[in-house]
């Protein structure tokens, strides 16, 4: 970790959110690839899978975001330090419910007749893969500010807990990959399309990645803001759609227990390295 975080130093921190997203895609890539192995995915392990990533978006979200925020403004904010952690979650959540209303997409378990968004007649494999995009947009945002945050020398934020933060992202984007790529295949999409269609979705982590380190670094007062603002924008992808995914079919145990792992994986990473 100690090499990692030298490593890190020396590139700089818009650097280090474009490699470290960059990594949280390929391994998007690498979980999209199982499609060429697999003809098809038990729901359970779908359901399982996707529980596992909401419990590691959900730690994510408070061990390595609202946690630093909150210590940020004790010192920035004395007067009110409850004031940017919750007004950052509000506005972060806000965000995805703006975007979840006007873009249309199709969450993985749900029937053609229950897609999202402005009405359109656009294909249900393009429709998934948006949903995906939006449910990475967060992702990415959140490593880029906290390299970004870890850059101003917060000790609330530190480069270990950003590397955490990444490794943690990236763990749960594998199962993520195939959770993505297998439903496409499903309805008849060619194993090479899934893959490229499963991959493709977090094509979008490397910008928000480097457009959240870029903020936080030339506006240093929105620092716990933008932790916040990453953190209610996750939680909102969980609650709104990564839980109600998996409880649609008979595997809801599964799920929960995916969420759990997932949770506690996690948990784990961030105080043992972060």
């Amino acid at each position: 970790m100690e090499a990692i975080a030298s490593i890190v130093e020396k590139i700089g921190p818009v650097w280090a959110a474009l490699l470290a997203t960059t990594f949280t895609w390929l391994v998007t890539a690498a979980g999209a690839s199982l499609v060429f192995f697999f003809r098809k995915m038990h729901r359970g392990v779908l359901d399982a899978m996707l529980g596992f990533t909401g419990g590691v978006m959900v730690a994510a979200s408070f061990w390595s975001l609202l946690n630093p925020s909150i210590e940020m403004s004790e010192r920035l904010f004395p007067s009110f330090p409850w004031l940017p952690a919750a007004v950052g979650f509000l506005a972060g959540g806000f965000f995805i419910f703006t975007l979840d209303k006007y873009l249309p997409h199709l969450h993985i378990n749900f029937g053609e007749t229950e897609t999202e968004g402005v009405r359109t007649q656009w294909r249900r494999s393009t429709l998934l893969i948006l949903a995906i995009t939006l449910h990475n947009i967060p992702e990415g945002l959140a490593v880029g500010v906290l390299f970004g945050a870890a850059a101003q020398g917060m000790p609330d934020a530190t480069l270990a807990g950003a590397i955490t933060l990444a490794l943690g992202i990236g763990i749960q984007n594998f199962p993520e990959g195939f959770a993505v790529a297998m439903p496409l295949r499903r309805h008849g999409v060619s194993r090479l399309k899934s893959f490229w269609y499963g991959q493709l979705s977090a094509i979008v982590e490397p910008v928000a990645g480097v457009l959240g380190a870029m903020a936080v670094i030339y506006m240093q007062p929105v620092l716990p803001f933008a932790l916040a603002f990453a953190a209610g924008a996750m939680i909102y992808v969980v609650v709104e759609e990564v839980i109600p995914e998996t409880q649609r079919d008979k595997y809801t145990d599964l799920a929960v227990m995916g969420f759990m792992g997932g949770f506690t994986v996690m948990m784990i990473l961030d105080v043992a390295l972060g």
